[in-house]
């Protein structure tokens, strides 16, 4: 049971996260569905990306939201660069 509701948080906070992430990076949009998808990849990609430069973000709710915002806002910056080549 205990693994199962670690997901059901992960999956809130990623979204949570993509939801943010469309609110900091105003411009065009993916959309709701787009954005809160992002979130969820962006949340991966934010624990990824701090583990590779060493960095421990703790645990709990805020650190996680912290995280995984990061990691979206970097994947819907990166998404935007790549989408204007």
């Amino acid at each position: 049971m205990p693994e199962s509701m670690d997901l059901i948080w992960n999956l809130l906070i990623g979204v949570a996260a993509g939801w943010i992430a469309g609110q900091i990076m105003k411009g065009s949009s993916y959309g709701l569905v787009g954005d809160l998808i992002l979130g969820l990849i962006g949340s991966v990609l934010g624990r990824f990306l701090l583990g590779l430069l060493g960095i421990w973000a703790g645990y709990g709710l805020i650190s996680s939201l912290v995280v995984s915002t990061l990691g979206a806002v970097a994947l819907v910056w990166a998404v935007r660069k790549l989408k204007k080549v």
